[in-house]
């Protein structure tokens, strides 16, 4: 998988030197990608977008 063209953000729930460090590329049109921003040439999830806007607004609401 070909993550050149991806641009990374940091989670707003991310803190800083805490242990949640989640880093998201939501810009390539195909998949959203995340990954662990303290480990970021480790493992990437990657989810269909219309799952990952479910998964974002069902923890978004509890």
């Amino acid at each position: 998988m070909d993550l050149s063209d991806a641009q990374w953000r940091t989670s707003t729930r991310s803190s800083n030197g805490g242990d949640t460090c989640v880093e998201v590329a939501d810009n390539l049109s195909d998949a959203v990608h995340v990954r662990d921003s303290k480990d970021r040439e480790g493992p990437i999830l990657t989810f269909d977008p219309t799952a990952w806007r479910a998964f974002v607004h069902t923890v978004s609401t509890h």
